[in-house]
């Protein structure tokens, strides 16, 4: 059987690719449906793009790198194609954008182009054996107990990373890498969980707040949620993708900056009242009582001094904790590091070395911030790969 293009992996950037590729397509994937990932973002209406998306939002060892694909296929293109099939969507929080119904939308849309286009897809399906012949692949493909040999000009690999293996994530882009002398950069989990020995806060599981979070240099100002195992929330989830094992986290539980000038108003109104009642009233009243186990909150308001108030409000904000670790990829939703872009086109996402190979989405060394940046990538890379084919 011989195909122009075959492309590894029905996800985000696998349909995209294949439904604008054009020529006689096969795509595979080892899962029951395409899209999985898909299904299950955005609490199952999949945070699909951001409105912000910017190549700043992106981690890589070339921070230039994704620019090229990113200018090109943008965040507004893919809302046109959204918009064009009638999928309504709505803005939350930092220009995430979200299906109004399902994230299900997302993929029947790309089914549908994929069916246009005359895709053949096996899903349930995997491959062995992958060699390069002058300018074709050649694989065996395993599908319902039966084998066939594949030949294809093109090869698209587009498996994700190693993130949420209960979905059959597994590390399969990086060993092909490999196998053709492409250099793979270290993979981590990212946009993950924190996790503390002796479940430090498993007192105040459920607990909420506003915060900014500092790893590695970087903040972020979100939602911070406090669990049986340590800490998560949007804002521990974006300072993970730069923290390293032993480094100390600030959380700053006054992102707003002037605590300390209400409290000295409270004073003035409230000041019999306990120093903690008054805090509650900016702070969730189990995480204040959590705190009073490790600082001194005692006395009424009325007794605490500027200085006093000064060094309770520093504190709070320069709150330096340790992790023990993260969930890692069990709950990672993407991951970080990946093929190595300095052995890949920007423009057109294959290997400079190994004419044909070509990487996308999740499995290259680009890792977006949270909040539909990293399916941006998909589309963008998706749609660099596939336009490079098409017009070469």
């Amino acid at each position: 059987m011989q195909f122009d293009t075959v492309i590894i992996g029905a996800g985000a950037a696998g349909m995209m690719c294949a439904a604008h590729v054009g020529g006689k397509v096969l795509i595979v994937d080892h899962a029951k449906a395409p899209g999985e990932k898909i299904r299950i973002s955005g609490g199952g209406r999949c945070n699909f793009t951001n409105l912000y998306c910017a190549p700043e939002s992106f981690l890589s060892q070339n921070p230039h790198f994704a620019k090229s694909a990113l200018a090109r296929y943008t965040q507004y293109d893919f809302i046109d194609l959204v918009d064009r099939h009638g999928i309504t969507w709505h803005e939350k929080t930092l220009g995430q954008l979200f299906c109004d119904t399902s994230a299900k939308d997302i993929i029947a849309m790309l089914t549908g182009l994929m069916r246009e286009a005359g895709v053949d897809v096996r899903l349930q399906s995997s491959i062995s054996d992958i060699t390069r012949h002058d300018s074709h692949f050649s694989f065996t493909l395993h599908h319902a107990d039966k084998e066939a040999e594949i030949t294809t000009r093109h090869l698209v690999v587009a498996t994700g990373g190693k993130s949420i293996p209960k979905m059959g994530a597994t590390g399969f882009a990086y060993d092909v890498a490999r196998q053709f002398g492409l250099p793979v950069t270290e993979t981590r989990p990212a946009l993950v969980p924190f996790t503390f020995a002796e479940r430090r806060f498993a007192e105040i599981s459920g607990v909420s707040t506003p915060a900014r979070v500092t790893a590695g240099g970087t903040s972020f100002d979100e939602a911070l949620l406090f669990t049986h195992r340590g800490l998560s929330g949007p804002a521990v989830l974006q300072a993970s993708s730069y923290w390293r094992e032993g480094e100390p986290i600030t959380v700053n539980l006054t992102p707003d900056g002037d605590l300390l000038e209400k409290l000295r108003s409270q004073r003035q109104t409230s000041g019999r009242r306990n120093i903690t009642t008054e805090l509650s009233h900016h702070l969730p009243a189990r995480l204040v009582d959590h705190l009073s186990t490790q600082m001194d909150l005692s006395g009424n308001l009325a007794d605490w001094s500027d200085t006093r108030l000064n060094d309770l409000v520093a504190a709070l904000a320069h709150w330096h904790l340790t992790p023990s670790g993260t969930e890692g990829y069990r709950t990672a939703e993407v991951t970080l590091g990946g093929v190595d872009t300095d052995a890949l086109s920007s423009t057109s996402m294959m290997a400079k070395d190994v004419p044909g190979l070509y990487f996308i989405g999740e499995a290259v060394g680009v890792t977006g911030w949270l909040g539909g940046y990293n399916f941006q990538w998909a589309w963008s890379s998706a749609m660099a790969c596939a336009r490079a084919i098409a017009n070469p």
